[in-house]
């Protein structure tokens, strides 16, 4: 039998509680609706997946990170490959804007060689013959979305996210998966200038605009939600394992200093996001199991901001109704 629990109730959900400026209010019956599951396994992301109730047809790209070479807590092959296979999809990303060992298709193939993803399904790094432009709603700091041009080549999206901390966002989830992640090493660096310069040179001398890089990337990710079909061929999932205040980005990123919370799904990429982020402020922490730099992390960078300019937009709602797929 399937539990349904309002996302105020996630204090309940975890047995505890910490002071959050992500709290919102009560949710209608009509909210949007978010899945999740505590068995992050193979098993648990395909039933999640199946808990959605939207199928992955025709050329199905699936989202993911391939992590920085010398990281260690991107998603794993052996967890994903199940699901993959299972729609028959095709791995994508984009190269980086950063220097590092994904920046060029060389060294990118490289790192995804060594971490296995070649083993368990095709991959194509879509930004490797050119990228292309697609509309934006919001305009109000980059003026279209640059993404690579393989995105073209396919009919529906699974965004599969990593969910985790980040130096400049302050966490990672689906809306940066789909913002940062889906655009081209020009796209990412025009949209961490917040419109100013595609330059992936010269994009680092123009990122003290905090607010309008988090409300590039709300553009970005409705951007991509639009290309497919307006959110009619896309979902979304995110798995909060390895809960880092670094992202899969980061060569060396700090030990988690909390446990796994689960893996979560909704069809609204803004509730999901936002209720990952009410189970990381509502941790139950203690000594050795402590969630407090994690929502330092999202706190110190305003990280809240993506979501509420994600809701302001119309990408999604901020309220949801958490359904536990576990059995009683």
């Amino acid at each position: 039998m399937k539990k349904i629990l309002l996302f105020c109730a996630c204090a309940a959900l975890l047995a505890g509680c910490s002071a959050s400026n992500a709290q919102q209010p009560q949710p209608a019956n009509d909210t949007s609706v978010v899945y999740m599951t505590r068995d992050i396994s193979p098993e648990g992301l395909v039933r999640i997946y199946e808990a959605l109730g939207r199928s992955a047809e025709g050329r199905v790209a699936v989202k993911i990170s391939t992590g920085e070479a010398g990281g260690h807590n991107y998603l794993k092959p052996e967890l994903i490959a199940p699901l993959v296979q299972k729609v028959n999809g095709t791995i994508v990303e984009c190269n980086t804007a950063y220097r590092g060992k994904r920046n060029t298709f060389e060294a990118h193939w490289q790192t995804i060689k060594e971490h296995g993803f070649l083993d368990i399904a095709p991959v194509d790094l879509m930004d490797e013959e050119g990228d292309m432009q697609i509309p934006v709603q919001d305009s109000t700091w980059i003026q279209y979305d640059i993404v690579g041009k393989h995105l073209a080549n396919y009919d529906f999206m699974i965004n599969l996210a990593h969910f985790k901390g980040h130096a400049m966002g302050g966490f990672g989830g689906v809306l940066k998966n789909q913002s940062i992640g889906v655009a081209s090493a020009a796209g990412k660096a025009y949209i961490h200038s917040a419109g100013v310069t595609d330059d992936v040179n010269e994009c680092w001398s123009h990122t003290a605009n905090q607010e309008g890089f988090l409300e590039s990337m709300a553009a970005a990710a409705q951007a991509v939600h639009d290309y497919f079909g307006h959110g009619e061929r896309i979902l979304y999932i995110n798995v909060a394992n390895n809960l880092s205040v670094d992202c899969d980005c980061d060569s060396h990123p700090a030990d988690p200093e909390m446990n796994d919370i689960g893996i979560l799904a909704s069809l609204d990429p803004v509730a999901l996001d936002q209720a990952c982020v009410d189970l990381v402020f509502h941790y139950p922490s203690k000594e050795g199991d402590d969630a407090a730099a994690l929502i330092e992390r999202i706190n110190s960078r305003h990280g809240i901001h993506i979501l509420e300019q994600a809701a302001k937009i119309g990408l999604g709602s901020r309220a949801y109704r958490l359904i536990n797929i576990d059995a009683e």
